[in-house]
């Protein structure tokens, strides 16, 4: 299976990484009263929110 150079899953797998990676660092923030953690986190899922909506944007361009 070949897949074309600009396709999005690329971008949709980093941003679902990302937003794991940040729900996981606000919840442990929220856990242990880390705010600095906590916030960290929401930045690591808003950034994979963008990914995932920029590899969306490029399969849409692509088909």
């Amino acid at each position: 299976m070949t897949e074309h150079k600009d396709s999005g899953l690329g971008d949709k797998i980093k941003g679902t990484i990302s937003k794991i990676k940040g729900e996981a660092k606000d919840q442990y923030g929220n856990a242990t009263d880390n705010a600095s953690l906590q916030a960290e986190g929401k930045i690591d899922k808003a950034k994979g929110e963008v990914q995932q909506k920029v590899g969306e944007a490029k399969d849409r361009h692509n088909h």
